[in-house]
């Protein structure tokens, strides 16, 4: 659920619709989604207005009943302001009633949106925030190239409020370059393995970017010409192959995730 496609003044009437259709909610992303500013995003220069804009956010969503409500760092080395912006926001969210995942991004192209690109480097932001009501929503595109993600999904399995899944295409043009899973070369039968054995039950979110042309790349092969409904099926039926397919051995016996 993105906000920025929430009308305002139209919210009750989502609702509604939300819940008429049966769907359940997974990850939201707020209208100001990261605490430092974004190259790559319309938003407050302050990072103080960005906590407060998130803030606002949480409330607004949290009729919705979202899994988490994603948070990204912003690009920079501003490391006091990130974890300062945490705790605040993981203060309001524990009185919104709704928890926070904090995304790392994948270090290949991520100079623009983060300063975490892995698990552990995102736990290590979380337990100086100190807040219960922040955690990480894994995403298998920016992860599945960490070094021992694997083992890391088994050590942190207790944070994650939400999980993300796409592919990493080949030839990668760039961070709205997605493809659905088993037509890339990340290991998500492994990375599916691992989190089913670490005991994730939530929602499995498939999240493709591919860029038609809204964010300055028209690509012929744009997932999102693809016609809403054909898409769905296509993303269901790709995502329930490579499920099928995850590795059930035990952790001991699976090899690292590559560098």
């Amino acid at each position: 659920m993105w906000e920025i496609k929430l009308p305002y003044g139209g919210d009750s009437e989502a609702l509604e619709q939300l819940e008429a259709s049966g769907l359940g909610s997974a990850a939201a992303v707020p209208a100001v989604p990261s605490i430092l500013p974004l190259p790559l995003m319309e938003g407050p220069e302050e990072p103080q207005q960005r906590i407060e804009a998130i803030c606002v956010s949480l409330h607004r969503l949290a009729p919705f009943r979202p899994s988490g409500v994603v948070c990204l760092t912003g690009p920079g080395d501003d490391r006091d302001t990130v974890v300062e912006g945490l705790q605040t926001i993981g203060d309001e969210a524990a009185h919104a009633g709704v928890r926070v995942g904090l995304e790392p991004v994948n270090r290949v192209g991520g100079e623009d949106w983060t300063m975490i690109s892995s698990l552990s480097e995102a736990v290590e932001l979380l337990e100086d925030a100190d807040r219960p009501a922040l955690g990480i929503q894994f995403d298998s595109w920016h992860l599945w190239n960490t070094s021992e993600v694997v083992a890391d999904i088994a050590t942190y399995a207790d944070l994650l409020v939400g999980v993300h899944i796409a592919d990493w295409s080949g030839e990668t043009r760039g961070w709205c370059d997605r493809v659905l899973p088993g037509e890339g070369v990340a290991d998500l039968p492994e990375i599916l393995g691992a989190l089913d054995r670490a005991g994730w039950d939530g929602y499995y979110d498939l999240e493709i970017f591919s860029d038609n042309g809204t964010f300055g790349n028209a690509w012929p092969d744009s997932l999102w010409n693809v016609p809403t409904e054909e898409l769905v099926r296509r993303g269901k039926d790709a995502f329930e192959r490579v499920w099928d397919a995850r590795i059930r051995t035990p952790l001991d016996q699976v090899s690292p995730g590559v560098v």
